[in-house]
């Protein structure tokens, strides 16, 4: 595990902007992505709707990806 981030860039709504996660948060987002069957953009822009607006994204980002695999360990809990 390298731990080291890694900036990407996303298009939400139209727009540019990029992203800085660790490269074990790129890969899990992107199996997330896969696993629902949408793209990457698709999938970040669904966080960025979602979140406070006090949030980053790359925050929310990490908090989904924790969230998904916790639902996924303990079904039931979300």
């Amino acid at each position: 595990m390298s731990g080291r981030p890694i900036k990407h860039s996303l298009t939400l709504q139209g727009h540019r902007t990029s992203v800085t996660l660790e490269a074990e948060f790129w890969q899990a987002f992107r199996s997330i992505a896969q696993e629902k069957g949408i793209a990457l953009n698709a999938l970040a822009a669904q966080v960025d709707a979602g979140r406070a607006p006090e949030t980053g994204l790359a925050s929310a980002i990490r908090v989904y990806v924790l969230r998904h695999y916790q639902a996924q360990a303990t079904p039931g809990v979300v």
